[in-house]
């Protein structure tokens, strides 16, 4: 007892998943996933890129 509000909710967000349409930027993705050699850090992260950037290749 007590599962169907659950269940319901479960329901629910597999149906919004199912039928969501999504605009998504295939070139983007790829280029993050595979990463480019002119890759630009973004500002916000430059600091730790310069701080970890060569300890964490090693």
């Amino acid at each position: 007892m007590g599962r169907g509000r659950a269940k319901a909710k479960q329901t629910k967000v597999a149906r919004d998943l199912k039928y969501r349409t999504f605009d998504t930027d295939f070139g983007d993705l790829a280029r993050e996933l595979h990463g480019d050699e002119g890759e630009r850090i973004p500002d916000q992260y430059a600091d730790l890129a310069e701080k970890f950037g060569d300890s964490a290749a090693s």
